[in-house]
């Protein structure tokens, strides 16, 4: 008589998969507010000035080399983000037992919110350190002949404001995350990835029952 094993449950996780996939997406979701904070922190501002011309119409210009802070300041913030991407990929492949599909839907998932975390909380932060700047609104001092006065803008999140571009950004990060996993999944000789439940292989080779007549060869 022969027993039937049951499930095998070795190595089964403490976290279910639902769980784990909440606890990641607001992990990172947490973490891109944190660096929202870092990159208003550290984000280059853009110094202009403006002023009255001969003619008296109000005209404005950027100081300098100020204007690259426009493509600076938002690449910052991309590559903040990429290098979370990154790590948190290979942070979550190290959660073995939730390795797979879900964890990487998950992950992707987790990765936007905390970009749009980190551009939300970024940009707030901006605005309430340098507040919001209306060049035809400045108060232009007296100097000379003409007006003239010195702002500063605050840095931007995006290159654009250009419903593609805003995508674009929210997006990079979770294709990085993706890529990063995908190739570590690649070096993986197992099907399972190591996760859980195993992929059981068939280790009983079919046998022939004794005095069994043998099929004839032609």
């Amino acid at each position: 008589m022969t027993e039937h094993a049951g499930p095998d449950t070795a190595g089964a996780p403490r976290t279910s998969r639902a769980r784990a996939i909440i606890v990641v997406t607001l992990g990172l979701a947490v973490t891109g507010a944190l660096v929202g904070g870092l990159w208003a922190w550290i984000a280059p501002s853009i110094h202009a000035v403006v002023a009255l011309n001969r003619a008296g119409e109000r005209v404005h210009d950027y100081l300098g080399s100020e204007s690259e802070n426009f493509f600076v300041a938002p690449f910052l913030l991309l590559g903040l983000l990429n290098t979370v991407a990154v790590v948190a990929a290979v942070l979550v492949w190290l959660w073995r037992v939730h390795r797979g599909p879900a964890m990487v839907v998950g992950l992707c998932v987790g990765l936007m919110v905390a970009a749009a975390a980190a551009a939300g909380v970024g940009a707030l932060l901006v605005r309430l350190r340098y507040g919001a700047l209306d060049f035809d609104t400045v108060p232009l001092l007296a100097n000379a002949d003409h007006g003239l006065t010195y702002v500063i803008e605050a840095p931007p999140v995006f290159f654009a404001r250009a419903p593609l571009q805003v995508v674009a950004t929210l997006l990079s990060p979770a294709a990085v995350a993706a890529l990063v996993y995908a190739l570590i999944a690649a070096g993986t000789a197992r099907d399972d990835l190591g996760g859980y439940p195993s992929a059981n292989q068939p280790s009983n080779p079919l046998t022939v029952a004794p005095g069994a007549p043998e099929a004839a060869v032609s």
